[in-house]
């Protein structure tokens, strides 16, 4: 009965727009007050606690990163390299958007922050090259979601501290789903863009003066995502390490190599990562509570025994896993989603032989989908928000993005090898 009413007092703030950590830690406080035989000391030890494992210090490096990297200039070098690999495809500014947020994925960490900027940056230009405006949203925003699975991803260093599996194999775990996911919007891109008549945005072949140029001006940018995967997979610094030399290494690049960033532009990012990591921690905080109640009331016991009840078959567990994650994503934070479910669905995932580090891959894609799609999905409506695109007109020309998406999905979940490959490596 106890889990029942903290249970309907989130829903209820979710209903009411309340701020997630405060519904979270209404409902925590709620529990403890009409629980007389758990110690109210214990919620403070919970919520306090779970800050404090040394894991968690990559997410201010990597929040900091992706924020320092606006002021250095690597962005628009990086477009002009994709420009010039794929502008000669039908809808090549569209191809370049999806391959700028690939590259950017593995240094900007966030979903939000690349979606923001390539808004910003893009659709004005790929206006005025004829594109519809709910297509330039839909295109953005569908290749933001590549961002959250790509490392250094915040929700890979998340998943990995609740699942406690190496970040180092998360990380290598996210590339090549990655990579597919790209290679699938890019294909669909081509096929709507020929059908709607997107021309190319270059019309002669690049030459090999242009790529030396272009290459050259974005080595420093390339060098960097070297590093951090490097680094991470010899063993010359741990994932947390990796986000501080990346930091320092970016500042370097951007004051010192392409001169564009100024020393204000370090404190205005310092203010933004304090921000952005107090939101990030506050939820983990809040939900690493609620997860401790969980585990008191044996939630995990129960939903393990009434999943295997239904069926003890890895795929068809995989398949409702989807179901459910994708439907969750569509309504909820998905930071908060992985703090919460995660620790419940371990001792299931581990029972049927799934590996744990192929299944974060599983659930962070769908997450990240689930942020593309109404109701509340934040991606769509930080893209719709910007760009003031109807969410119905934005939705609709999604829907192929949607497909690709899923299709790769489907590919990740169920052929393992393809985010596994690269984590074996490392054994």
């Amino acid at each position: 009965m106890t889990l029942a009413v903290i249970c309907g007092v989130m829903l209820l703030g979710f209903c009411i727009n309340l701020p997630i950590f405060l519904s979270v830690i209404a409902a925590t406080l709620l529990y403890f007050f009409m629980n007389d035989g758990v110690s109210a000391t214990i919620a403070v030890q919970r919520l306090v606690g779970s800050s404090q494992n040394l894991s968690l210090l990559a997410i201010p490096f990597f929040i900091m990163l992706g924020t320092v990297m606006n002021h250095t200039g690597i962005t628009k070098r990086l477009l002009k390299l994709a420009e010039l690999m794929v502008g000669r495809f039908h809808g090549g500014l569209a191809q370049a958007n999806v391959l700028l947020s690939t590259m950017m994925g593995g240094l900007s960490a966030s979903n939000l922050a690349d979606c923001a900027m390539l808004t910003k940056m893009l659709m004005p230009e790929m206006k005025r090259h004829g594109y519809s405006k709910p297509f330039s949203a839909a295109v953005t925003a569908s290749g933001s979601l590549i961002t959250p699975i790509i490392p250094p991803g915040i929700a890979l260093i998340i998943y990995g501290f609740l699942a406690d599996v190496s970040i180092g194999k998360m990380f290598m775990a996210g590339i090549l789903p990655g990579i597919l996911c790209a290679v699938l919007l890019m294909g669909t891109i081509y096929l709507v863009a020929r059908k709607k008549g997107y021309a190319p945005s270059r019309t002669e072949r690049a030459t090999s003066g242009e790529y030396l140029v272009a290459l050259r001006n974005a080595i420093p940018a390339i060098t960097l995502v070297m590093v951090i995967i490097g680094g991470i997979r010899f063993g010359v610094f741990t994932p947390t390490e990796a986000g501080a030399v990346a930091v320092i290494y970016v500042i370097v690049i951007g004051m010192f190599v392409y001169r564009e960033m100024k020393v204000r532009h370090i404190f205005e990012s310092l203010v933004e990562t304090t921000r952005s990591t107090a939101s990030v921690m506050i939820i983990i905080m809040a939900c690493s509570a609620l997860a401790w109640i969980f585990s008191w009331e044996q939630v995990a016991q129960s939903m393990a025994t009434t999943i295997t009840s239904i069926t003890t078959n890895p795929q068809l567990f995989l398949l409702i896993i989807n179901v459910l994650f994708l439907f969750l994503g569509m309504v909820l934070e998905g930071n908060a989603i992985l703090i919460v479910l995660v620790p419940l669905l371990k001792p299931t995932v581990m029972a049927l032989g799934i590996d744990l580090v192929h299944f974060g891959l599983v659930i962070i894609l769908n997450l990240s989908i689930g942020t593309l799609s109404p109701p509340v999905g934040t991606v769509m409506l930080l893209v719709t928000g910007l760009s003031g695109t109807k969410i119905q007109d934005f939705v609709k020309a999604a829907l192929p993005f949607y497909g690709a998406l899923v299709l790769s999905l489907f590919l990740i979940t169920y052929f393992p090898s393809i985010t596994l490959l690269l984590p074996n490596l490392m054994k």
